[in-house]
């Protein structure tokens, strides 16, 4: 299922995060809940609590229209690491690595503190600042749509 492209609004919303989610001294975990072996001998798995500003970010970024339905995560995953990639990413390059790393929380405890302490929510927010102008103009030169004149 393909996805609409966001707007240029869009990309104001999430870029706002930037400054947040990279301020000196932020870290995006709170602490680790969890990690306790039970009178049984059982463990309770351990897990991230996170700052507020992360899981807003991670909802946003979480949204319809940021999302690669068709994306493949171990390509995602090889594109994010290549800075060279992002600097350069399409705006559906964009979508794709974002999709990988709100998705991977899913699958790996403290993905989404990873993806920002790593710098990549970084780079990929930087690569949006950077595409904003092209998104905006794109906007202004599109035709109205039809207005429905029943």
């Amino acid at each position: 299922m393909k996805t609409r492209r966001p707007t240029a609004v869009e990309i104001d919303e999430l870029t706002a995060f930037l400054p947040r989610l990279y301020a000196e001294g932020f870290q995006p975990i709170v602490r680790w809940g969890g990690g306790v072996t039970q009178a049984d001998g059982s463990i309770t798995m351990p897990w991230p609590e996170y700052e507020k500003i992360v899981s807003e970010f991670f909802a946003l970024a979480g949204s319809q229209q940021w999302s690669d339905f068709g994306y493949e995560p171990g390509t995602a995953g090889r594109m994010l690491q290549d800075a060279a990639l992002v600097a350069a990413a399409s705006l559906d390059q964009v979508k794709t690595m974002l999709t990988f790393c709100v998705r991977g929380e899913r699958f790996c405890d403290g993905h989404w503190g990873a993806m920002i302490e790593e710098g990549h929510i970084r780079r990929l927010l930087e690569r949006l600042v950077a595409l904003r102008p092209t998104v905006a103009a794109q906007e202004a030169a599109a035709p109205d749509p039809p207005h429905d004149l029943r």
